[in-house]
């Protein structure tokens, strides 16, 4: 609303450096134009699409950045592969010639493992362990019974570790799914501490980053839909699904940052950006409203009446002669803005300033 008022005001402001006409009656649907006279140009009433939009650069990225941390002590002797994408039974990495195996669920991984315990961590390792084709003759529940030990053991053997039926603190990383590695942060024969950073993962499924102004704080809201013309040059449809925090840096405090980031899911997903080089800028359009099918004239042909009712009018040419028709006025877009009113129609002529 406050950007059609400043719109507004400044129609009005230069009607009246050039000779606009202001109605000065009360006025009903429809008035003479004061002293009749015609204005010095005019345009024709359009029937149109208004959007009103913004267009940023962005970049291809992926969802939910995130650390994997080592939990013990040791060195790296086979690093993570950048790019690849890791499921669940796979390994991220290998610390002292052992497999550190990714392995699905939110619960992190806190402790170690063994006979006796019961949690929901538990759990979660039962139902990897089961998924994974190790889970014969074991229940899957909260308790690491005898069944679970048998089955650890399977799965220990099969990645040519030692038979404990244990499971160490850094023997496993669990993450929410499958993870696409971003970055290798420790190389090979690396030598890496507890809460050293090894690796940075991310959702394997890719997003568009874009930043926007402090004062733009309404397109970063979700849902938001943006138009996204990528590399390439084809264009894509997306929405906004978040906000993301500035990284942090090794001291574990956030960067300073000016603009608001967001996170845009492409509505064709990975397809959608299969091919594209991630190193080059794509241009983002946010749609932050928009009017379909609506009449629209410049900005400047709209008038501040006078007299109690006040309102806003726009001045009809027709045959030679002029009158003033009261409107109710919308949304503006690129110099337009949409009206309506009583007799209203596409292909009239207003006055407008002469260019």
């Amino acid at each position: 609303m406050r950007r059609r008022t400043v719109l507004l005001a400044v129609a009005v402001t230069a009607a009246a450096a050039t000779g606009g006409v202001l109605l000065l009656g009360t006025g009903g649907g429809a008035a003479p134009a004061a002293g009749g006279d015609l204005p010095p140009a005019t345009a024709a009433v359009v029937r149109t699409d208004l959007v009103e939009s913004k267009t940023v650069d962005g970049k291809l990225d992926f969802a939910r950045r995130r650390p994997v941390k080592a939990a013990v002590e040791g060195t790296v002797t086979v690093a993570a592969a950048e790019g690849t994408t890791v499921s669940a039974g796979q390994a991220l990495y290998e610390l002292n010639d052992k497999p550190v195996t990714l392995l699905s669920g939110p619960v992190p991984m806190f402790r170690e493992m063994k006979s006796g315990d019961r949690g929901s961590d538990v759990l979660q390792l039962e139902r990897n362990l089961r998924d994974l084709g190790y889970g014969s003759g074991l229940t899957v529940d909260v308790w690491y019974g005898p069944d679970t030990e048998a089955a650890v053991k399977r799965w220990q053997k099969s990645l040519n570790r030692q038979p404990t039926g244990r499971v160490g603190a850094g023997d496993v990383v669990f993450q929410p799914g499958p993870v696409k590695v971003v970055s290798a942060d420790a190389s090979l024969a690396d030598r890496v501490a507890p809460g050293d950073k090894v690796l940075t993962v991310a959702a394997p499924k890719p997003v568009v980053r874009a930043e926007l102004e402090a004062s733009d704080g309404a397109l970063a809201a979700s849902g938001t839909k943006v138009d996204v013309t990528l590399p390439s040059g084809k264009t894509a449809k997306g929405k906004v699904t978040g906000t993301v925090r500035p990284e942090a840096d090794d001291s574990g405090e956030a960067a300073a940052q000016d603009g608001i980031t967001v996170e845009i899911v492409l509505d064709g997903g990975a397809k959608a950006a299969s091919g594209e080089d991630a190193r080059s800028s794509m241009s983002v359009r946010f749609v932050s409203e928009a009017r379909q099918n609506v009449l629209a004239v410049p900005v400047e042909a709209v008038v501040a009446l006078r007299g109690e009712n006040g309102g806003y009018g726009l001045q009809i040419v027709q045959g030679g002669k002029s009158r003033m028709v009261r409107v109710e006025t919308g949304m503006t877009a690129d110099g337009r803005i949409e009206v309506s009113g009583a007799g209203l129609r596409e292909g009239m002529k207003v006055g407008v300033a002469a260019s």
